[in-house]
């Protein structure tokens, strides 16, 4: 089990008498070494918790077969307890859940708003279909009303995926609405801004959306706090999480850390990673005092433990810089 004794838990004189304890979580994919970008979020995330007295739980996003293998999983949960991010209660890990979604999954199929579907990777992303906000393709009802005939035959030349039906745009259900801490007031049509979305790929694998909506429930989760890539997305796990009868948590989504060419900082390209961070700060207080000095949440860099930061945490400062930042390697200290 990981605590922190001296955390900002500390905090608790910031909650108030009846109010439903603040649980916030880590939810890493292990696909390659946390950057600076997830580190970022990672820090505010623990910070909001602590500073509220709360707890954070720590969940591997690893229902991918690719992620569960090699090293990344324990350097994710290493790397950390070198920052001082501690977590309460034992790490979890989605590749041990699946029934937990297959649950959900039988329980959306009974409301007959599932159906299987059969276009491929190539079709979904064919240059005419229109695009969502997140780059991702709206799907087009191709599979929508398919003959029991045609699901048989089909389903004969290769798996079907699971998709779900979404309100179409004249349904006041389909229009979801609600504040982000950060970037205030959201809205999104469903049916013209994502379409039908996947629960279940044709491999068998659960999708991001159903998962994160089953396991911040069963969890416990009241805040997530992830980059603010992630915030189109975040209509349809409300509209999963109406469906499924769960709690909606409050939701907070942070500045991104780019690199110089405007991209978003990737593992796979290991863009200011944790092995080169480590290497160019003699501590985890020297980074975090710099990185909060970078993105404003402290007024300069010097160096900060996270129970530091805590104290003086305000959703405030994220709100005031919350515009991406461009950030490369030569703006770090010479180590």
């Amino acid at each position: 089990m990981e605590t922190n004794g001296n955390t900002a838990a500390s905090g608790r004189a910031g909650r108030s008498g009846g109010a439903a304890p603040v649980v916030g979580r880590f939810a890493p994919t292990p696909s390659g070494r946390m950057h600076l970008g997830n580190v970022y979020a990672s820090l505010i995330a623990w910070l909001s918790a602590r500073s509220a007295g709360g707890r954070v739980v720590l969940r591997v996003e690893d229902l991918d077969p690719r992620t569960q293998s090699g090293p990344w999983t324990d350097l994710l949960l290493d790397d950390l307890r070198w920052l001082g991010l501690a977590w309460d209660g034992d790490p979890v890990y989605q590749h041990d859940r699946l029934e937990l979604y297959r649950d959900a999954a039988r329980e959306l199929d009974a409301t007959g708003l599932t159906y299987p579907c059969f276009c491929t990777r190539a079709e979904l992303h064919a240059a005419s279909a229109p695009h969502a906000s997140d780059g991702t393709p709206v799907y087009a009802g191709t599979c929508r009303d398919l003959s029991p005939e045609e699901i048989a035959a089909r389903s004969r030349v290769r798996p079907p995926a699971l998709r779900l039906r979404v309100p179409g745009a004249a349904d006041p259900a389909g229009t979801i609405t609600f504040t982000d801490r950060v970037y205030g007031p959201q809205r999104q049509v469903l049916a013209c801004e994502c379409g039908d979305f996947l629960v279940q790929r044709s491999d068998g694998v659960f999708a991001y959306q159903l998962a994160v909506v089953v396991d911040d429930a069963e969890m416990g989760v009241t805040e997530i706090v992830r980059g603010c890539d992630l915030l189109p997305s975040t209509p349809r796990q409300i509209y999963l999480q109406r469906l499924l009868g769960l709690p909606q948590p409050a939701y907070a989504h942070v500045p991104l850390l780019l690199a110089p060419d405007g991209r978003r900082l990737a593992k796979r390209d290991h863009d200011l990673d944790m092995g080169e961070l480590r290497a160019r700060f003699d501590s985890a207080a020297a980074l975090l005092g710099w990185l909060a000095g970078l993105t404003g949440l402290a007024p300069d860099t010097t160096p900060r433990t996270a129970d530091e930061l805590a104290a003086s945490f305000s959703w405030d400062a994220v709100r005031a810089h919350r515009e991406n930042r461009p950030v490369s390697a030569e703006t770090l200290p010479i180590a």
